[in-house]
């Protein structure tokens, strides 16, 4: 019962987190996704933290890799847009 409840609130979570990032505008999708990367930084430390903390170890270690990973990837990449973002209202460089 519980494996069904977790997935149902995987699955949940899922739709919601897709159907909130239709909703949002172009302009504020890239600004948005930088306040995102303090989340995913939280999302690190709770994965550590639930992957110490679990009761058989082995499922512990693989949901925690896949959390670790996946917040990972978030925080380079909405770093990396960011990054672009900024340098797009930067300074030009002019052309020798």
């Amino acid at each position: 019962m519980l494996f069904v409840t977790l997935i149902t609130v995987f699955v949940v979570a899922i739709f919601l987190g897709v159907e909130l990032i239709q909703k949002v505008p172009p302009t504020l999708h890239t600004p948005l996704m930088s306040g995102a990367n303090a989340i995913s930084g939280i999302t690190i430390l709770g994965a550590l933290t639930c992957a110490y903390g679990a009761g058989d170890p082995q499922t512990a270690n693989v949901m925690g890799a896949l959390a670790v990973t996946a917040a990972t990837i978030n925080v380079v990449g909405g770093f990396m847009v960011t990054g672009r973002m900024l340098a797009m209202f930067g300074e030009k460089k002019e052309a020798k």
